[in-house]
C-alpha cells in the first residue's frame, strides 16, 4: 500500500487532503485552546465562591465556627480552594504539552509539506518541458518532411520539362537533396528526443513522483500518530490530578465526618442558658371566698393571664398566615413527589412516571441484549469486530438500569403511600377541605392534609382546574400519535430480532424497511414495515440508508 503507485495520477486530490489533515491539527489545537480557558475560568468561579462563603474576621459570622458543623463547611471551602488547584494544573499542562508542543509541530509540517510538493510541482514542469520539446521536434520533422516531398516533386516536374534548362534542373536537384538532408537531420533529432522523452517519464512516474509520495505518505502518516498521542496525553493530564482531587473529595467527607451534634448541642446550651430555674406550680384560687382573695394578686394574674392568651392567639395567627402565603408563592415550582397535586391527580402523575420509568427500563435492557448478542457474534467471528470493545457499553447500560431501577423504586414508594390512603378518602371530605376557617387553624391542618397540600391553600376551583389540564393533556397526547410520521429513508436488518418487549418490532435478518426516527443517541432505530406496524429496533441490528427523497410506506 503506496500513495506513489496507487495514487500516481493524483497530485492535486493529495495536495487538497494533506491541507485538510492540517486543518484538522489545528481544530485539535483550538479545542484543546478552548477547554484550558474552561478550565481556568471554572477554577476562577471555584476560588470566588469558597471566597465568597468565608466567614468574615470579627464578626459574629467567625464566632458560628465554633461549631463542629460549621467547622466542617469551613473544611470544605479550603479544600474547593486546592480543588479549584487542581484545574489550573489541568490548564497550565494542556497549554504547555499540547497547545504549544503542537503549534510549533503544525509549523514544521507545513514547511516539510510545502518543499514536497515544491518538488512536486518541479517535476511536473520538467516532464512538461520535455514534452513540449518533444511535440516542438515532432512539429519539425513533419514539416522538413512535407518540405523535402514537394522540393522532390518540383525537381522530378522540371526534370520532365524540356523547355527548362539544364541549370535549373541542377538547382532544383540540389534543392531537393538539401530538403531531403533536413527531414533526416530533423528524424534523427526527433528520436533521438523521443528516447530521451520516455526515459524521463519513466523516471518520472516511477522513480520521482513514488519517490515524493512517499514522503508525503510518510509526513501525513506521523502526523496522525501525533495527533493520536495528543489525545492520550489530553487524557492523562486529566488523569494525573485524579488523586489529588480524590484526596481533597476525601478531606471533605473526613470533615463532614467529624461532626459532633452532641458537641453542638451542648455548645447552644452553654452559649443559652439563663441560669433560672423554671416556674412552680400556680397555686389554686378560690373565688367562692372573696374576702381571702387580694385585689392586686388577682389584678395582677389576671393581667398576666389576659396578656398571655392575646400573645398566644397573636403569634398562633401571625406564624400561620405568613406561612401559608409562603407556600403558596413556592407552588409555582412542582415537588418531585407531585405533592402539590391532589390526591387522584397526583395518582396518576406517580403512575405515568412509574410506566415510563419501567419502560426506560426494557429499553436499555433489551439493548443489553443486543449489545450481549453482538459480543457473541463478535466471539464467534474476531474480524466482525473487537468483543473487548463493548464492555464499557455494557457496564455503562448496567449501571444505566440500575440507576432507573432506583429511580422507579422512589416513585413506586410514594405512589403506594398515595394510593394507601385514598380509600379512606370521601368526596364529601375533599369538599370540605376546600374551606378555611381563619378561626380555627387545627381545621386548617386536618383540610391540608386530606388535600394533600402542604399549606391547605387548595380550592375545589384549582381541583377542577387541574383536571381539565390533565385531559387536555391526555387528548393531545391521542392525537399527537395519529399522524404517521414520514420515511426518512430505508435499513436493512443484519440480524434476526425479536421484538417481544412493547414499542419494539420484530426484523428477520436480511428483511428491508423503512425508517422513520433516526437513533437519537439511545442505541434505538424507530422503523415501520407497513401502516400498521412501526415500532423499535436495536441500532446495531440494522444497515440504515438514509433518504431524503424516500416515500413513506
Amino acid at each position: 500500500m503506496s500513495w506513489g503507485t496507487e495514487l500516481w495520477d493524483q497530485f492535486d486530490n493529495l495536495e487538497k487532503h494533506t491541507q485538510w489533515g492540517i486543518d484538522i491539527l489545528e481544530k485539535y489545537i483550538k479545542f484543546v485552546k478552548e477547554r484550558t480557558e474552561i478550565e481556568l475560568s471554572y477554577a476562577k468561579q471555584l476560588r470566588n465562591l469558597a471566597k465568597k462563603y468565608q466567614p468574615k474576621k470579627n464578626s459574629k459570622e467567625e464566632e458560628e465556627y465554633r461549631y463542629t458543623a460549621c467547622k466542617a463547611f469551613l473544611s470544605t471551602l479550603n479544600e474547593m480552594n486546592d480543588y479549584a488547584g487542581q484545574h489550573e494544573v489541568i490548564s497550565e499542562n494542556m497549554t504547555s504539552n499540547i497547545t504549544v508542543e503542537l503549534a510549533r509541530y503544525v509549523q514544521e509540517l507545513k514547511q516539510e509539506r510545502k518543499s514536497y510538493f515544491h518538488d512536486g510541482r518541479k517535476a511536473q514542469q520538467h516532464i512538461e518541458i520535455c514534452w513540449k520539446q518533444l511535440e516542438s521536434s515532432k512539429r519539425r520533422f513533419e514539416r522538413d518532411c512535407k518540405e523535402a516531398d514537394r522540393a522532390q516533386q518540383y525537381f522530378e516536374k522540371m526534370d520532365a520539362d524540356i523547355n527548362v534548362t539544364k541549370a535549373d534542373v541542377e538547382k532544383a536537384r540540389q534543392q531537393a537533396q538539401v530538403r531531403h538532408q533536413m527531414a533526416e537531420d530533423s528524424k534523427a533529432d526527433y528520436s533521438s528526443i523521443l528516447q530521451k522523452f520516455n526515459h524521463e517519464q519513466h523516471e518520472y512516474y516511477h522513480t520521482h513522483i513514488p519517490n515524493i509520495f512517499q514522503k508525503i505518505q510518510e509526513m501525513e502518516e506521523r502526523r496522525i500518530v501525533r495527533i493520536g498521542e495528543s489525545m492520550k496525553t489530553y487524557a492523562e493530564v486529566d488523569r494525573q490530578v485524579i488523586p489529588i482531587i480524590g484526596k481533597c473529595l476525601d478531606e471533605i467527607v473526613k470533615a463532614a465526618e467529624s461532626i459532633d451534634q452532641k458537641n453542638d448541642s451542648q455548645l447552644v446550651i452553654e452559649a443559652y442558658k439563663s441560669g433560672f430555674e423554671p416556674p412552680g406550680d400556680i397555686e389554686f384560687e378560690d373565688y367562692t371566698q372573696p374576702m381571702k382573695r387580694t385585689v392586686s394578686d388577682n389584678s395582677l394574674s389576671n393581667s398576666r393571664e389576659g396578656k398571655s392568651e392575646l400573645k398566644f392567639g397573636g403569634k398562633s395567627k401571625g406564624k400561620l398566615w405568613p406561612f401559608i402565603k409562603k407556600n403558596k408563592v413556592l407552588m409555582g415550582a412542582t415537588p418531585e413527589d407531585f405533592s402539590n397535586l391532589p390526591p387522584e391527580q397526583r395518582r396518576k402523575k406517580l403512575q405515568q412516571k412509574v410506566d415510563e420509568l419501567n419502560k426506560e427500563i426494557q429499553k436499555e435492557m433489551d439493548q443489553r441484549d443486543a449489545i450481549t448478542k453482538m459480543k457473541d457474534v463478535y466471539l464467534k467471528n474476531p474480524q466482525m469486530g473487537d468483543p473487548a470493545s463493548l464492555d464499557h457499553k455494557l457496564a455503562e447500560v448496567s449501571q444505566n438500569i440500575e440507576k432507573l431501577r432506583l429511580e422507579a423504586q422512589k416513585f413506586e414508594a410514594w405512589l403506594a403511600e398515595v394510593e394507601g390512603r385514598l380509600p379512606a378518602r370521601s368526596e364529601q371530605g375533599r369538599r370540605q377541605s376546600g374551606m378555611f376557617d381563619a378561626q380555627n387553624p387545627a381545621t386548617v391542618n386536618s383540610c391540608a392534609q386530606d388535600r394533600e397540600s402542604p399549606d391547605g391553600s387548595y380550592t375545589e376551583e384549582q381541583s377542577q382546574e387541574g383536571e381539565v389540564k390533565v385531559l387536555a393533556t391526555d387528548f393531545d397526547d391521542e392525537f399527537d400519535e395519529e399522524e404517521p410520521l414520514p420515511a426518512i429513508g430505508t435499513c436493512k436488518a443484519l440480524y434476526t430480532f425479536e421484538g417481544q418487549n412493547e414499542g419494539t418490532v420484530s426484523v428477520v435478518e436480511g428483511e428491508t424497511l423503512y425508517v422513520i426516527e433516526e437513533d437519537k443517541g439511545d442505541g434505538w432505530t424507530r422503523i415501520r414495515r407497513n401502516e400498521d406496524e412501526e415500532g423499535y429496533v436495536p441500532t446495531s441490528y440494522v444497515e440504515v440508508y438514509l433518504d431524503k427523497n424516500a416515500k413513506d410506506s
